[in-house]
C-alpha cells in the first residue's frame, strides 16, 4: 500500500509539473506574439510618419504630391535611380542640373529609363549635344550611322515603355524591335496595326507584325 501511495503521489507531481510547463509555454507564446506585434507596429510607424503631406515624393512615398527637383540636384552624387518614384521625376532632376551630379543619365540626356510611369523621355539638349557614340554603341537616334551594328535587345532591356520612336535611326530598326517583342512594351505601334513608328525615315519595313498579348 505504501508503495502504491508513493507511485500515485509521484504521478500527481509529474502531472502538476506538466501542467505548469504547458501554462508557461502558453504565456511565453502570448508574450512573444505581443512583442512581435509591437515590433511590427514600431516598424510601420516611422514609414507612416515619413510620408507626411509635405515630404518629397520618392520611392518610399510614391503618392506624395510635393516634388522639388532642385532638392535632388544640389547635393552632389547623393541619389540613384532607385530613389525616385517615377522616371519623370528623375528626368526633372537631370533637367534641373544637366551637369548630372547624381549620374542619372542613361545616355543622350534621358535619365533612369527603367523607372515606371509617368515618363519624360525628351532628351535634355545640353547632354544630348555632348553625347559621343562609342564603337560598341548600337545604331540609334543618337548614333544613326547606317554601317553601325543594330541590336534590338538593347531597346528591350528594361521590359517597359523605356524608348520612343525618336530613339531609333529608322523605321526598320523600330520594326525590328517590334518583331522581336510583339507585345510591344515600348508602345511603338500606337495604332495596333503591327507597324512601328511609321513616320520615321527609311529604310522601311512595313510588313505587319502579328501582335502578341500585352
Amino acid at each position: 500500500m505504501a508503495v502504491l501511495s508513493r507511485l500515485s503521489g509521484s504521478r500527481a507531481i509529474r502531472r502538476g509539473a506538466l501542467v505548469l510547463a504547458v501554462v508557461a509555454v502558453a504565456l511565453g507564446v502570448v508574450v512573444f506574439m505581443r512583442g512581435g506585434s509591437d515590433t511590427a507596429a514600431q516598424a510601420q510607424r516611422p514609414e507612416r510618419e515619413l510620408c507626411t503631406p509635405g515630404t518629397q515624393r520618392s520611392v518610399l512615398c510614391p503618392n506624395n504630391k510635393v516634388f522639388d527637383a532642385k532638392e535632388y540636384a544640389t547635393h552632389g552624387d547623393a541619389f540613384e535611380c532607385i530613389n525616385f518614384a517615377h522616371q519623370a521625376d528623375a528626368q526633372a532632376v537631370l533637367r534641373a542640373d544637366p551637369g548630372d551630379p547624381n549620374r542619372l543619365d542613361d545616355g543622350g540626356g534621358v535619365a533612369c529609363r527603367g523607372l515606371p510611369e509617368p515618363r519624360d523621355t525628351k532628351a535634355v539638349p545640353q547632354i544630348a549635344q555632348q553625347f559621343k557614340c562609342g564603337p560598341g554603341d548600337t545604331r540609334s537616334g543618337l548614333c544613326p550611322q547606317p554601317d553601325r551594328a543594330f541590336d534590338a535587345r538593347y531597346f528591350l532591356r528594361y521590359a517597359n515603355d523605356a524608348y520612343d520612336c525618336p530613339d531609333f535611326a529608322s523605321q526598320a530598326d523600330a520594326q525590328a524591335v517590334l518583331r522581336f517583342a510583339p507585345t510591344d512594351p515600348n508602345r511603338l505601334d500606337g495604332e495596333g496595326k503591327g507597324i512601328a513608328c511609321p513616320d520615321l525615315p527609311g529604310p522601311k519595313d512595313v510588313k505587319p507584325v502579328r501582335r502578341g498579348t500585352p
